[in-house]
């Protein structure tokens, strides 16, 4: 009962919510890069929220089923998805059979995700199945996977039941910027830098991953030096090293950096972030800190009532 990987795509592993309480001894959560799809996808198929997941990023991969049956769920960023060669559709449940072959192509988007009913069965590593790479812990055998990997799964064939569908993905307004709250090193930079990181586009470069994404545009000036003693990362922090050109800190981050940090993207804004593609144009908006608490409100809301609305088909 498992999937074997026949395509790995350009960069997949399994991951969870994250790990968490770890950051002390230098071990990042990691997680999902779109945690609001992942949660998508586990409602779908009535997983835990938090169960893990197989996360593609910008290339699908392609399974063949070695179970009795499994039932699974694609979400995140769309893209070619076809089960024995036939379209199916993102944002529901599918039922496939022993020997068929589940395959996407390349994404519109950051990450996908496949989710199986029942999950993984995988180890948890300090309390999380999600995929550390540079640690080689969690997940499967701490790495990205590869051609044929064998990948475990909890159940040896799907529950009779009857497929599952989303009214629609949760709503995000993907047009607006992304919001942050200013700081923590805020006053390290010129007037000019912050008013500039604020009405300016940056492209995110080729040098992207789980870790971060480096960004080109307009050069963010500090004001006198451009270090600090290191202290701790976070997700969506914006580190600006000595060239100006910032760069926006994923799961997969270092605990600590001693780059000055100018601003920090919302948790409500996080599953946008890590949806941007090299050649993403991101543009960001200052919040307080009050403004950002509502706007997570809002997106639990909104996730709440899609998640709800879920329907038989």
């Amino acid at each position: 009962m498992s999937l074997r990987i026949e395509e790995p795509g350009l960069f997949s592993t399994i991951q969870d919510l994250g790990r968490v309480g770890h950051m002390r001894i230098g071990v990042p959560p990691s997680g999902a890069l779109d945690p609001l799809a992942l949660r998508a996808a586990n409602a779908v198929l009535g997983n835990a929220a938090d169960e893990a997941a197989l996360e593609m990023c910008r290339l699908g991969v392609t399974v063949t089923v070695q179970a009795e049956s499994i039932r699974f769920a694609l979400t995140g960023a769309e893209g070619p998805a076809t089960l024995d060669d036939l379209p199916i559709a993102f944002w529901r449940s599918h039922t496939a059979r022993r020997g068929q072959v589940i395959a996407l192509g390349r994404l519109r988007g950051g990450a996908a995700y496949l989710a199986a009913r029942g999950g993984f069965a995988l180890a948890p590593v300090m309390g999380s199945r999600s995929t550390y790479t540079r640690a080689g812990i969690g997940g499967f055998q701490g790495r990205r996977l590869a051609a044929g990997d064998v990948l475990p799964l909890r159940l040896h064939e799907a529950p009779e039941a009857r497929e599952r569908t989303l009214p629609h993905p949760v709503p995000a307004d993907r047009a607006r910027p992304l919001r942050v709250i200013l700081g923590p090193q805020a006053e390290m930079f010129t007037d000019a830098a912050m008013r500039t990181l604020l009405t300016e586009a940056y492209e995110v470069t080729r040098d992207a991953d789980r870790i971060g994404l480096r960004l080109r545009g307009a050069p963010l000036q500090h004001l006198g030096r451009r270090e600090i003693v290191s202290d701790g990362n976070t997700t969506g922090c914006i580190q600006v090293p000595g060239d100006g050109q910032p760069i926006a800190l994923l799961p997969d981050r270092q605990s600590v950096g001693g780059y000055a940090k100018i601003a920090t993207v919302i948790t409500a804004d996080l599953h946008r972030l890590g949806q941007a593609v090299p050649g993403s144009l991101l543009r960001f908006e200052a919040v307080a800190p009050e403004q950002a608490e509502a706007a997570l409100w809002q997106l639990e809301r909104a996730a709440t009532q899609t998640f709800a609305a879920i329907r038989e088909l």
